[in-house]
């Protein structure tokens, strides 16, 4: 690392950056923060559907140049995967840093009836076999770090949604934070923290055998501006129906942000049609929702390491 005639830090060209297809908009936005080249992929695929892929090191470079690979790609769908397998063999001369912004198959981290895979341990112990380091982002379960056999480290957007927020909503507005349940309380509380904002849990209230009341633990929400807060979105289902609870408990306006924004079966769709009026997660799965970026804080998890 050095520091330029303009003031700017700097990382030294013995380390570049390869992402998978998925990641390809999160990791120019690193390339930017850590002022590293962003080496192109070639992939194709065979008339078998298998996957073909070649990372394309400037051939002027003599190879001791990069030393370092950070390799990023979310392993939301089965060919995030294999792609990365592909790209972890094709990078393994360097030493690799492996950025997984979301993290897949981590739902099962232990064995509940006889014969179950653990997903989390299968996936974990595959990408981190020749690696030297993992970065996750606000991963669902942190125990399933310690499955991956090299250094692993746990990163939280926590900062970036609170920035985000206050560039949304003043604190005149008085807006109440809302965790999903009393489990999410730990992210909430970070981002109210930083924001000096309120902050409860939505917790269920049953009225009879067969009602159910959604509303916030311990602070009334009529006449609050809501912002509800998760990890994962990915049906949506739930806070589909909190939404509509909340603002029938007169909330005059609900937001939902997430930081990984899986959005399956129309979720996006669906909870803007249920009457949240603002929607967005990061860029750790990239789509038109993504509203705010997990790079600055992936970059300075990397110049630390490197």
């Amino acid at each position: 690392m050095y520091s330029s005639s303009d003031g700017m830090t700097h990382m030294e060209t013995t380390a570049t950056i390869v992402c998978t297809q998925s990641s390809q908009v999160l990791a120019t936005r690193l390339a930017k923060e850590l002022t590293l080249p962003l080496t192109p992929v070639m992939r194709k695929r065979f008339p078998d559907g298998e996957m073909y892929v070649q990372i394309e090191f400037a051939s002027e470079l003599p190879t001791h140049t990069h030393k370092k690979t950070i390799l990023i790609g979310s392993t939301s769908t089965h060919d995030d995967i294999i792609e990365l397998l592909l790209l972890i063999d094709a990078c393994v001369e360097n030493e690799i840093i492996l950025v997984l912004p979301y993290m897949g198959y981590t739902r099962q981290d232990q064995r509940f009836r006889p014969g179950e895979s653990i997903s989390a341990r299968a996936i974990a112990q595959a990408l981190g076999a020749r690696v030297s380091q993992v970065i996750t982002v606000n991963i669902h379960k942190e125990r399933v770090l310690s499955e991956f056999l090299v250094p692993a480290q746990n990163i939280s957007l926590a900062a970036e949604i609170a920035a985000h927020i206050k560039a949304m909503i003043s604190l005149d507005e008085k807006p109440l934070l809302l965790a999903p349940d009393k489990g999410a309380l730990g992210l909430i509380q970070d981002i109210a923290m930083r924001c000096n904002y309120e902050y409860d849990y939505l917790s269920k209230r049953r009225i009879s055998g067969e009602e159910v009341v959604i509303e916030a633990k311990s602070v009334p929400v009529a006449g609050r501006k809501l912002v509800i807060i998760d990890d994962i979105i990915s049906t949506g289902g739930t806070l589909a129906t909190s939404a509509k609870m909340l603002i029938a408990q007169g909330a005059p306006s609900v937001h939902a942000i997430c930081v990984h924004g899986v959005f399956i079966q129309g979720a996006y769709a669906r909870l803007k049609q249920c009457g949240i009026e603002y929607l967005c997660s990061s860029d750790t799965i990239e789509s038109a929702g993504s509203g705010y970026s997990a790079a600055p804080a992936i970059a300075q998890a990397v110049r630390e390491i490197l």
